[in-house]
């Protein structure tokens, strides 16, 4: 493999993929995306190949992976909305794998989650778990890589809780806020997919951060770092949170936190006895951006339509 030799990504205009991308073109990569955000061309400054996604056309979708030798695949949607699911995420990434095979690519950089099971009542975790099974049996040579969060300048859920931070005078926690995540910044996440490009054995990596914490001491650092003093919290069933989050919905337009969401969390599964894989620590990263984090509401949808 040469740098001259295209390689594909999932949404190079998207949160995780964006960094991939700047970082395959500052290796002078040719770098071709399959998108449902093409309008966003305009801000980049070097040239990105798109394609849509044809997932209703196996031919056109492998038509669009020919030539290239390594896809990334950050392809996925958060929750069930009614203009996108789970169900259909999964769906649309198994034809994905096929047309990968069948255009001849290489290695493909797979986007997961920790601790995937078919299993799982959720259907996150059960559905990634589903595509890493498949995956793994397509013959195809593959680098799993599961974050559990991933925090940056775009970040969605630490910007927001800092934002909520700012803007009320309580925090609710989930429970006893004691389950555990390990956050990794965007683009040491992309650093590691983009090395993990360049090999052919098969490997599954904990893409975790240098630091550890329970929900609750997250949120009491992002609070003393923010606002230089710690809020309140208060510990809230389920049911409440939810409808707070439905609340701040309507007015932001958004899907703040899903059900399925808070089990994840109180299920520890955004946690992983392992090594971690990114080297730069969230609480570094807050210094260094206290001044302009959780300013503005960041929404899932409002990005989507972007």
């Amino acid at each position: 493999m040469t740098p001259a030799d295209p390689q594909v990504i999932t949404g190079a205009f998207g949160y995780s993929g964006q960094y991939i991308t700047r970082r395959l073109l500052d290796a002078g990569v040719a770098v071709r995306t399959l998108t449902n955000s093409s309008r966003r061309i305009a801000e980049w400054d070097r040239c990105v190949e798109v394609y849509p996604f044809h997932f209703d056309d196996p031919a056109k979708l492998a038509e669009s992976l020919s030539g290239a030798k390594v896809l990334y695949n950050t392809y996925w949607v958060r929750f069930n909305h009614k203009t996108f699911n789970h169900s259909s995420a999964v769906e649309n990434t198994l034809k994905l794998f096929e047309a990968a095979k069948a255009a001849g690519i290489e290695r493909i950089v797979h986007t997961s989650i920790t601790n995937p099971s078919e299993d799982s009542p959720l259907e996150y975790f059960s559905g990634k778990a589903v595509l890493e099974k498949a995956l793994i049996s397509s013959g195809i040579s593959y680098a799993i890589l599961r974050p559990t969060v991933l925090f940056g300048n775009e970040d969605i859920l630490i910007n927001n809780i800092a934002w909520m931070l700012r803007s009320f005078p309580v925090f609710g926690i989930f429970g006893d806020g004691k389950y555990r995540l390990q956050p990794i910044f965007v683009d040491d996440f992309a650093a590691l997919a983009v090395e993990q490009g360049k090999f052919r054995d098969n490997r599954i990596i904990n893409a975790i951060g240098p630091e550890t914490f329970t929900y609750r001491e997250m949120v009491e650092m992002i609070s003393a770092i923010v606002l230089g003093k710690k809020r309140p919290m208060v510990s809230i069933p389920d049911g409440v949170g939810l409808a707070v989050g439905k609340l701040i919905g309507c007015l932001t337009g958004d899907v703040v936190i899903t059900r399925e969401e808070i089990q994840g969390l109180k299920s520890n599964l955004l946690y992983v006895d392992d090594q971690p894989a990114g080297t730069t620590a969230l609480s570094d990263w807050l210094r260094e951006h206290r001044d302009t984090i959780g300013k503005r509401y960041a929404g899932e949808l409002a990005r989507r339509k972007g």
